[in-house]
C-alpha cells in the first residue's frame, strides 16, 4: 500500500488525467517558474537552453560542466546537452544529448502488488520542497511542476545545484624526498527529491572534475505503516518481538541515456570480455586475454565477471588520436528475475522517440510496439544507440529503518575512456609524461 499524504484515489486520478493529456498531445514538460507568460512550450525553451534552464559550473580544479534541464510530469528532472570541458581543452566536449530516470519498478515479495512509480504513481508530480540546509553552498531552483497535485501551487523550490569535495582525486609519491603530488577532487551535484507514497527518492547526478558522471537514486522517507502483514520469509520483524513483519520488496531503477559524443548521435557500442587461463608452460602466473565485440545490433546485455561496455564517438578523438568514449561502471545490484524487462542489466536500442520508459511505457509506439524495453530489442541495426541501465535493490527491512529510514543508494557511473590524452587534472610538472614514462618523476 502506497498511500501517504495524498490518497491513492486522488493520485491515480491525477495520473489518469496525465495519461489522457499525453494521448491528446498536451506537453507535460516544464522548467523553472517565471512570472511572465511564455509564448513557446516549456519543452522548446529547454531545448533552446535559455539562462533559466542552464546549469554551468566551473569547479575549483578548472573543469567546467554545462547542461540544460527541464522537468517532466512522469520522469521528473531531465538533463540535456551535457558537456564537459577540462582545463587544456579549447572547447566543451559533448557527452549526452539527454539523460533521465526511465522507471522505478517496485514489486512486493508476497506477490500482492507491483508499482511503476514513474508512469503509474505520480513520481514527477511528487517533487518536494527543499530547505536551504539541504543544498549547502548551492542554489535551489524553483520548478513549475506540470500536472501538479495542487494546481493552485505548482511552483516548487525543488532542484539543488551545488558543489562538493569527494576526497583524493589522485596521489603520487615522487622520487624526490618529500615530493608528493596530490589533488582533492570536486564534484558538481544536481539533485531532486520526489515523494511516492511513504518513500522519498533522491535522484542524484554527480559530475566529477575528472569527467566521470555518477547516477544514483537514494530511497528514504518511511516504511509504509500498512505493509506489516508479511509472513515469515516474506518480510522482517520490525519493532518489539516478532509480531509486525514489514513486507520485503524490490526497487528496480532504470536510467535512459541518449548519447551525443562530440555532438553526434552516430555513436558505436562495444563489449569487452576478459578470460583467465592457466599459466603457460614455464610461466609464473595465469594469463588474461581481453576480447572486443562490436555491438552492431540491439542488445539485452547481462553483466558478468570481467565484462564491460563502452559507447564510442565516431566524430572526435583526443590529442593522442584515440577515439573518445565513455565506459559503463556498474554499481552493486540485485537483479530481479520476476519480469522480462528486469532480467537484463543493460539494453542498447535504436533511438525511437516514443520509447521513453523501461516498463509501462505510456507513449504511443503503435500496434505491436511493446510497452517495455525488452520488447524493443528486435535485431535492429544500431546507428543511434540509446542505453538503458537497470540496477536493482532488494529491500528487506531492518530495525534501523525507523525512523526516518536511512538512505539506501543504487546506481552506476560513466567513466571517461580516452576522452582526454592524459588525466585532466595532471599537474603542470608532469604534463610531459604521456606514454612510457622515464624514471625519476
Amino acid at each position: 500500500m502506497r498511500v501517504n499524504r495524498i490518497s491513492r484515489a486522488r493520485r491515480r486520478t491525477a495520473v489518469g488525467l496525465s495519461a489522457v493529456a499525453l494521448a491528446a498531445g498536451v506537453t507535460t514538460a516544464a522548467g523553472p517558474a517565471v512570472a511572465e507568460t511564455r509564448t513557446a512550450p516549456a519543452a522548446a525553451a529547454a531545448a533552446d537552453c535559455s539562462a533559466a534552464y542552464k546549469i554551468e559550473q566551473k569547479l575549483s580544479t578548472g573543469t567546467t560542466w554545462t547542461m540544460c534541464w527541464h522537468y517532466e510530469s512522469e520522469a521528473g528532472l531531465v538533463l540535456e546537452n551535457v558537456s564537459y570541458q577540462p582545463k587544456g581543452e579549447a572547447k566543451p566536449i559533448r557527452v549526452l544529448t539527454s539523460a533521465k530516470l526511465a522507471q522505478i519498478h517496485v514489486p512486493y515479495d508476497d506477490g500482492s502488488v507491483e508499482y511503476d512509480d514513474l508512469t503509474g504513481f505520480g513520481f514527477g508530480q511528487g517533487l518536494m520542497e527543499m530547505a536551504p540546509g539541504e543544498c549547502p553552498g548551492g542554489t535551489i531552483k524553483t520548478v513549475k511542476v506540470p500536472d501538479a497535485w495542487d494546481p493552485e501551487h505548482p511552483n516548487v523550490k525543488g532542484l539543488c545545484t551545488t558543489t562538493r569535495s569527494r576526497g583524493h582525486a589522485y596521489r603520487m609519491q615522487g622520487d624526490q624526498a618529500g615530493k608528493v603530488w596530490q589533488q582533492q577532487g570536486k564534484d558538481l551535484l544536481v539533485y531532486t527529491v520526489n515523494q511516492v507514497g511513504w518513500y522519498e527518492y533522491m535522484t542524484e547526478w554527480r559530475f566529477q572534475d575528472d569527467g566521470t558522471i555518477n547516477m544514483n537514486v537514494g530511497a528514504t522517507g518511511s516504511l509504509s505503516p500498512a505493509d506489516y502483514d508479511a509472513g515469515d520469509g516474506r518480510g522482517w520483524p520490525i519493532g518489539k518481538g516478532a509480531k509486525s513483519y514489514a513486507t520485503s520488496h524490490s526497487h528496480n531503477v532504470f536510467w535512459r541515456l541518449n548519447f551525443g559524443l562530440d555532438g553526434t548521435s552516430k555513436n558505436k557500442v562495444e563489449q569487452y570480455d576478459s578470460v583467465v587461463s592457466p599459466p603457460a608452460a614455464g610461466g609464473e602466473a595465469p594469463r588474461n586475454k581481453t576480447t572486443r565485440t562490436k555491438v552492431t545490433k540491439e542488445l539485452a546485455g547481462d553483466a558478468k565477471n570481467m565484462r564491460w561496455w563502452r559507447v564510442v564517438s565516431t566524430a572526435g578523438k583526443n590529442k593522442d588520436e584515440h577515439a573518445r568514449s565513455y565506459e559503463f561502471v556498474p554499481g552493486a545490484t540485485s537483479k530481479y528475475p520476476g519480469r522480462s524487462f528486469t532480467k537484463h542489466d543493460i539494453y542498447f536500442t535504436e533511438y525511437k522517440k516514443c520509447e521513453q520508459f523501461a516498463s509501462n511505457n505510456i507513449r504511443n509506439c503503435g500496434t505491436g510496439g511493446g510497452k517495455s524495453v525488452d520488447k524493443w530489442v528486435n535485431g535492429q541495426t544500431l546507428t543511434h544507440p540509446v542505453a538503458w541501465v537497470n540496477v536493482g535493490f532488494h529491500h528487506v527491512a531492518r530495525d534501523e529503518d525507523q525512523q526516518p529510514m536511512p538512505v539506501h543508494w543504487q546506481g552506476f557511473s560513466l567513466a571517461p575512456r580516452d576522452v582526454t590524452a592524459m588525466n585532466p587534472l595532471t599537474p603542470p610538472e608532469l604534463a610531459d609524461q604521456n606514454g612510457q614514462v622515464e624514471r625519476g618523476s
